[in-house]
């Protein structure tokens, strides 16, 4: 299972594209105008798999975003997958989305379903995985409801129970659904649950 925040195995398009420059780099000239614009590709996409740093002013702004109109789950997109990390904000003014996306550097924004014609139409931003661990790191501090606590529950232990191969031991599955299951019921109202789960022994 790909993750963001963490560095993939190339793809098949992007090999093509690295063979392609390398038939085009003019002879003698290794490297060139060419594999210059290749890695600057490269770097463009390092970045946007990263976190950009906030200054307290936009980190307490965006925690304030997502106290009011966000969510910090996990969810699965698939029946048979374990649930990811997701932070997401909604709202119908998609000027504000596309600040959280400018500031943080990361997440996608997307038009969500309206039901009927009359609907206003509204917009979501999500950002998973690494990229939401570490926004919430970053808004942590700011955040004042429940969902204070699902950050911590997640800085805590998500990375543990989250292997980067997707091999999971007995002991860690048997924790991480323990994991799920503590997450999930903390709402409005739970803030004491943070500290009832260990991390398991790798």
């Amino acid at each position: 299972m790909q993750d963001e925040g963490i560095v993939q195995p190339v793809s098949k398009e992007m090999d093509q594209l690295s063979r392609r420059l390398h038939h085009y780099t003019p002879p003698g000239r290794p490297g060139g105008v060419f594999f210059c614009l290749f890695f600057t590709i490269l770097k463009l996409m390092r970045r946007y798999r990263s976190v950009l740093g906030l200054d307290p002013c936009d980190a307490a702004y965006i925690a304030g975003l997502i106290d009011g109109e966000g969510t910090i789950t996990l969810s699965r997109e698939h029946r048979n997958e374990n649930r990811r990390l997701v932070v997401s904000i909604a709202s119908t003014e998609r000027c504000l989305l596309e600040f959280v996306a400018d500031r943080t550097g990361c997440g996608k924004i997307t038009n969500k379903r309206t039901t009927s014609e009359p609907h206003t139409l509204s917009f979501a931003f999500r950002v998973t995985n690494r990229q939401a661990l570490e926004l919430l790191r970053q808004v942590r501090p700011y955040l004042r409801s429940y969902k204070a606590a699902r950050a911590a529950l997640a800085l805590k232990h998500y990375l543990v129970l989250t292997p980067r191969n997707g091999q999971y031991t007995t002991g860690q599955t048997r924790a991480r659904q323990e994991f799920e299951t503590f997450f999930l019921r903390l709402r409005k109202t739970a803030h004491s649950a943070t500290t009832k789960l260990r991390p398991p022994t790798v």
